[in-house]
């Protein structure tokens, strides 16, 4: 492949400034608080939620597991501290909803359970052993997603991986937190995809970073450089929004267009790793450390000194703030993750989750306040939606309720990257109409559904009746 960042790119998007130069310059910072609670949601992935394994009183340590499910798509919880659970119940989370909970009083002494061993085998197991590490590591897509990653690495017979994307991009404003792991610790991650390549015999694995990380770029291809033979490679891309979103890196890189409604990409025969969870099926493979920290950049005009912070997960927002200084002045919005697809936060009392890969404080004199007027038809949200849709027309179905009509222009094919609000001169919020579309058809579906059923119970209870009457 060209090395050339212009041929790997993807047709929509736009160009915010990045705002990386708060935090780049950052060294990851560890924290490890000695005291005070850790509070862990049983929900911190996609698909089935977690349930207590442990209860109040119970003495927990660094590894223990504190939550599990049954379910297929789901990952357990573990402790990141060594302390005694104080409560076991609903609490607030980034997302605003009140999640159970296990909370953990943390004594400070960071004593690790006797499940964490090292290996020193890892790289000579069978795909379904590192499978099996993975799922029972908790470990889940660290991009955000959060979808559990066993599941990624367990593609059908029938859907043939030839290659592995490790999604380096980073392509949010103002996060760093990838950047600076790829800076200090790219052996590890190109150790992650190594084994990913063990899971995935046959295919080669492609490291995409976005041209504006020089230096991530040179420590990636210094590191990866000895393992040529097996087939890895470091790839620039282009600096553009919304690099690294699944379907378009994977355009960029290979020219394959993943199908619409619903395809994932196993179906064009990749699977797409983000560089934390590679960083981190090393760590949980190799060092046999489950998923119990992450990095996380807090950062913002209006932090007072913007960090790159390795942290427990678990501790509050409010702690990670005060390391950095706190604010330097009141800030008007602080955002859960990136400007352009994080949630913005109610509270900061709030805990640090396994998706939480910035925090982002946003001072007042930065927010415009602007009303929404009439759509000018300049097309700017067309040729900005990486997806191929009609942003204002979408727009136009939500606010008149055409909700079937939304569901056959593709409503339900948007990503919610955010790039046509950014650049609409009317200031609309076309995202937030299709993000609204979208829950309003999935709870019609449901109604329906739910009123189908009862439908079918009915006349399955008069057939009985007339039956039994005969």
């Amino acid at each position: 492949m060209s090395a050339n960042a212009a041929n790997f790119s993807f047709v929509g998007g736009t160009h915010p400034h990045d705002k990386k130069e708060l935090a780049r310059s950052q060294p990851i910072e560890d924290y490890r608080p000695t005291a005070g609670e850790c509070v862990f949601p049983m929900s911190q992935h996609i698909g089935a939620p977690c349930s207590p394994i442990v209860k109040k009183g119970d003495r927990v340590l660094v590894g223990t597991k504190i939550g599990d499910s049954d379910a297929f798509v789901s990952a357990p919880i573990f402790s990141s501290v060594s302390g005694t659970v104080k409560d076991v119940g609903p609490r607030l989370t980034i997302s605003g909803d009140n999640i159970l909970s296990v909370v953990v009083e943390n004594d400070g002494q960071y004593e690790m359970s006797g499940d964490i061993r090292p290996r020193d085998n890892y790289l000579d197991l069978s795909p379904d052993e590192y499978r099996k590490i993975i799922r029972g590591s908790g470990i889940v897509g660290l991009g955000g997603a959060a979808f559990p990653t066993a599941i990624k690495l367990s593609p059908p017979p029938d859907k043939p991986i030839d290659t592995v994307i490790v999604n380096a991009a980073e392509c949010e404003p103002y996060l760093t937190c990838d950047d600076r792991l790829m800076r200090e610790d790219p052996e590890k991650i190109v150790e992650g995809l190594r084994i990913v390549l063990r899971i995935l015999p046959g295919a080669a694995g492609i490291i995409a970073i976005e041209k504006n990380k020089p230096e991530a770029i040179a420590a990636m291809q210094k590191a990866a450089e000895p393992f040529a033979n097996e087939k890895i490679s470091v790839v620039p891309v282009k600096t553009k929004y919304p690099q690294g979103a699944e379907k378009m890196l994977i355009y960029a890189l290979t020219k394959r267009q993943t199908p619409f409604n619903g395809a994932l990409p196993a179906d064009v025969g990749c699977v797409i790793q983000n560089t934390r969870t590679v960083w981190q099926i090393w760590k949980s493979v190799a060092e046999g450390v489950p998923l119990i920290e992450r990095v996380v950049t807090v950062t913002g005009e209006a932090i007072a000194t913007p960090k790159n912070i390795r942290t427990p997960l678990g501790v509050s927002v409010r702690e990670l703030i005060d390391l950095c200084g706190g604010f330097r002045e009141a800030p008007g919005k602080i955002i859960g993750g990136g400007p352009f697809m994080g949630m913005t936060m109610a509270s900061i009392d709030v805990p640090i989750v396994k998706g939480t890969s910035g925090i982002l404080a946003l001072p007042e004199s930065s927010l415009k306040d602007v009303p929404e007027s009439n759509c000018l038809r300049c097309g700017r949200c067309v040729t900005a939606c990486p997806m191929f849709l009609l942003p204002s027309t979408l727009n136009q179905l939500v606010l008149a309720r055409s909700y079937e009509e939304f569901e056959q222009l593709g409503g339900f094919n948007c990503i919610e990257c955010g790039s046509c609000t950014y650049v609409c001169p009317s200031h609309r919020l076309l995202t937030q109409a299709c993000r609204d579309g979208k829950r309003s058809v999935t709870a019609l579906r449901r109604e329906r559904a739910i009123a189908a059923q009862r439908a079918k119970e009915k006349s399955e209870k008069k057939e009985n009746e007339t039956a039994v009457k005969a």
